[in-house]
């Protein structure tokens, strides 16, 4: 089945930390740009993270820029999303997406729409409060 499959959400603490993956299956991740995308109750849908395919640049979105760090790994066909210093305003729902076109990470996360990309997760929950 071609799909990608988010994992690794939950409760933490304020200042806690979460690590995200995303699993491919039906398509190989490699030459693909890969993004995280979240949305919070009552707010747009937001860019967090995305990395080209190519030369492995990455864009951060300001608010999460020195606590988040996007990685992928093609043998296992699984993209991650590393979360430290959480706060409560990061409680939201975290998607991955995958596509072949997007020439750069910044491209990709400043278009947060579900039917542009190649590949979409459903999302997983996360939820930061004491």
């Amino acid at each position: 089945q071609v799909q990608l499959v988010e994992s690794g959400g939950g409760l933490v603490q304020p200042g806690g930390s979460l690590r995200l993956s995303c699993a491919a299956s039906g398509f190989t991740l490699d030459n693909y740009a890969i993004g995280w995308f979240r949305q919070a109750p009552g707010k747009e849908r937001e860019g967090v993270s995305c990395a080209s395919s190519s030369d492995g640049s990455t864009y951060y979105a300001d608010s999460v820029k020195g606590r988040f760090t996007i990685s992928r790994d093609n043998a296992k066909n699984t993209m991650y999303l590393e979360m430290n210093s959480l706060k409560p305003e990061d409680t939201a729902v975290y998607s991955c997406a995958a596509d072949s076109t997007f020439l750069t990470g910044k491209g990709m996360c400043a278009t947060p729409i579900v039917g542009l990309y190649d590949y979409w997760g459903q999302g997983t929950q996360v939820t930061v409060s004491s």
